[in-house]
């Protein structure tokens, strides 16, 4: 039975935690807190780097694509460029 808040259902959940499991679950979540609020300050860094990249006149969406596109092993992104010949052969765009 579900008590409204999540969907999360208090019938099946343990009625208190030992104090160990509470000291574990305060680590757990620190530790979550802690690299969200390094995970935002990365993205604001990033956002920081495309902007200045901006400012002298590079193409932030092709520099995105450069990004992704060396991320990907060399046989990923053959069979990635294969694939979008094929279809824009298709449609009749090559």
């Amino acid at each position: 039975m579900a008590d409204g808040t999540n969907g999360f259902d208090v019938s099946t959940a343990p009625q208190s935690l030992t104090p160990t499991s509470q000291e574990k679950l305060k680590q757990f979540v620190a530790r979550i807190e802690k690299l969200e609020e390094e995970k935002k300050a990365l993205a604001n860094d990033l956002k920081e780097v495309y902007a200045e990249a901006k400012t002298l006149g590079f193409d932030t969406k092709a520099l995105r694509g450069a990004v992704k596109f060396r991320k990907q092993d060399r046989q990923e992104r053959e069979e990635q460029e294969a694939i979008l010949e094929l279809y824009l052969a298709a449609l009749g765009d090559i």
